[in-house]
């Protein structure tokens, strides 16, 4: 069994620095419910692992949420993919938790689901800094899309090192099913 974790907002869609807070505004990047079922068709399990911090702000509330997701899995598998777990975190940053990313405790919940998977053979795909320290933390390697804040947590620097950099989810998802099958 191989898996991969993907980022949310500005990996599967558009993000915006005002939040995603209706089922209208969630919009799938281009190319990136090929992706899944691209990933998918190759026998990866995909996990989601998103921080959703407008629960607690109060911008929406969890049946939006829970809404926008399941637009997200329905979208990705009229294209032939599938979302095997959605893992959110619904505290805001002022709650310290454990699942918040950079924390690894998201990662972490998934990869206890798959006991049999070693964690370094796990891509884990984001658009920010936070989203890739969890995965080293949490021993997975870390994949950056220029989508979503790619770009602007590329600008910032200070990526983890290994950080492979890629122009989106499309790209991602041809770079790990190469590599999965250059190691095997």
């Amino acid at each position: 069994m191989k898996l991969v974790i993907l980022d949310r907002d500005g990996v599967i869609n558009y993000d915006s620095d005002n939040y995603i807070k209706t089922v209208d505004e969630w919009q799938p990047l281009p190319g990136s419910m090929a992706a899944i079922a691209r990933l998918t068709k190759a026998g990866f399990d995909i996990c989601v692992a998103t921080n959703q911090s407008g629960l607690a702000r109060g911008y929406f509330d969890l049946t939006t949420l829970n809404q926008m997701h399941r637009k997200m899995t329905s979208l990705a598998e009229e294209q032939g993919g599938r979302i095997e777990k959605i893992e959110y975190c619904p505290h805001s940053p002022d709650d310290h938790c454990y699942c918040r990313k950079p924390q690894p405790g998201l990662y972490q919940h998934i990869l206890s689901c798959y006991p049999d998977i070693d964690p370094g053979k796990v891509f884990v795909v984001g658009d920010s800094l936070r989203d890739l320290e969890a995965a080293i933390t949490a021993g997975c390697p870390p994949i950056l899309v220029r989508t979503g804040k790619g770009e602007r947590t590329i600008a910032k620097g200070g990526l983890p090192e290994n950080t492979v950099i890629v122009d989106d989810l499309e790209a991602a998802a041809q770079y790990i099913i190469y590599h999965q099958h250059s190691t095997n």
